[in-house]
């Protein structure tokens, strides 16, 4: 009689049923202790009919023994060995996550840099002066690699000399000071809502500047264009969804030709120029109040942009109702029925508590004419407050006077309704030093944008002190 080990659970005998150690009549303890496996058998008595002559099964890894309280003690302090040292690692492997978590916030969460200043409520915040600080924004809350920032607007990439000193000035309100925003607290504090910056590439200056500034903290994003947006990002472990909505003029726009029937507008001689619907909204923002939560507007730089709508070439045609306005009325009438339609459609329907806001004009700093004038803005520090009075006085009428004249409008536009005005125009004004200007090649001096990491900064801190008043109100 022969026999075959063919597993390490069961011993067979040529023409007879196997011997399955794995029965409940065997009882099989591993344990691995200097690279040998002992094996207790019990019971092995009954099988000795069948194996009279097996006493005894060796492998080069397994042995069955006699003694099974010898094997028991050793059972027994292996496991106790084993046991100390499975608690010795997992003690070690806590220790180093512990390590790790602290190192990780430490250098992946600028937020924690920014003290939470009190709010004063009763601070005029756009009532102050810029402080060059060495200090401020160490470390930034972001910086030129975040890949939103735009090309034109990115100072540092394209080698503008005072890029990184721009970082380094504060704006100090008299009296109070303006809290620098944290954008983990931001997170977490608007968590569940929706925020839309509703108007032209300006509010995306605004837009890229919070974006980058919660990426930071908070990598994680999903990237999609909700409502007709131009595009938008969700930060999925706060769902906090924020977005940029493109529109120029808020009001639906396009061009314009004569009829050849003729027509109201032909009848006095027009050929050509862009139609303006002044009490429909935009397409791309249409549905925005029904999804946001939280809603930033602004339109104003194109309104006085002789390059796109000259009087004479492609003079502005405003329509109500589909039906042109005769006699047909300036730009400036023209932004005040579009203001008062689009006002009136925002609060109608926009969601319930919703925070409505709108912008103020940002200024620009050309010198020596307009963009297509060959104007330049090769300040490399902010302007004294005389000097802003020459650039912005409507006195002076100078190249730069648009700023206060928009301002003006929406005066008017926004008394007595829900909105709230975001006034960023008078620190602005100072910065005739944070501009693109000629930064990476351009062809023409970028006076109009800002620079990323920059300016739009404050206008965030700007913001969300506002936002975390009506918060505190409510």
């Amino acid at each position: 009689m022969s026999y075959n080990l063919n597993s390490r659970s069961h011993i067979s005998v040529r023409g007879r049923s196997p011997v399955d150690l794995r029965s409940p009549r065997v009882d099989l303890i591993q344990t691995f202790r200097k690279n040998k496996v002992i094996l207790r058998v019990q019971h092995i008595e009954e099988r000795r009919e069948q194996c009279p002559n097996v006493r005894r099964v060796r492998t080069s890894s397994s042995m069955a023994t006699r003694d099974p309280h010898r094997s028991s003690k050793k059972v027994t302090a292996a496991t106790s060995s084993l046991a100390s040292r499975l608690l010795l690692s997992l003690l070690c492997l806590v220790s180093l996550f512990l390590c790790f978590s602290l190192f990780r916030n430490d250098t992946a969460s600028p937020s924690l840099a920014y003290s939470a200043l009190p709010e004063n409520n009763n601070c005029n915040y756009t009532d102050g002066r810029w402080i060059h600080d060495p200090t401020v924004r160490s470390p930034p809350r972001y910086d030129h690699t975040c890949k939103e920032i735009f090309k034109g607007w990115n100072c540092i990439a394209g080698n503008k000399s005072n890029a990184v000193d721009l970082l380094k000035w504060r704006w100090k309100p008299n009296g109070c000071d303006l809290p620098p925003f944290d954008p983990l607290r931001f997170l977490q504090n608007f968590r569940d809502n929706n925020i839309g910056f509703v108007g032209d590439s300006l509010n995306r200056n605004m837009f890229v500047s919070l974006f980058c500034a919660l990426k930071r903290v908070s990598p994680e994003v999903k990237k999609w264009r909700p409502v007709g947006a131009d595009r938008g990002f969700t930060f999925v472990k706060y769902n906090l969804t924020i977005v940029y909505h493109r529109t120029n003029l808020l009001a639906r726009y396009g061009r314009w030709s004569a009829s050849n029937s003729g027509g109201t507008l032909e009848s006095l001689g027009y050929k050509e120029g862009y139609r303006i619907d002044v009490d429909l909204p935009d397409g791309t923002w249409v549905e925005a109040p029904h999804f946001h939560d939280i809603l930033i507007f602004n339109t104003g730089h194109w309104w006085w942009a002789p390059s796109k709508f000259d009087p004479v070439k492609s003079p502005m045609l405003f329509f109500e109702k589909g039906v042109p306005l005769t006699p047909p009325i300036s730009p400036d009438a023209g932004l005040d029925m579009v203001l008062a339609h689009m006002v009136s459609f925002v609060q109608k329907m926009a969601r319930p508590n919703a925070n409505l806001f709108f912008r103020t004009q940002s200024p620009r700093h050309f010198e020596g004419g307009d963009w297509y004038q060959g104007g330049s803005c090769p300040r490399l520090q902010p302007l004294a407050p005389q000097v802003v009075e020459e650039f912005f006085s409507l006195k002076n009428n100078g190249t730069n006077v648009e700023t206060r004249l928009v301002n003006q409008h929406l005066d008017k536009a926004l008394k007595g309704t829900n909105f709230q005005l975001l006034d960023i125009t008078h620190i602005s004004e100072f910065r005739a030093d944070a501009h693109p200007s000629a930064a990476g090649g351009k062809r023409h001096d970028d006076c109009m944008h800002w620079c990323l990491p920059g300016l739009t900064d404050t206008w965030n801190d700007l913001f969300i002190a506002h936002l975390n008043r009506i918060r505190v109100r409510n």
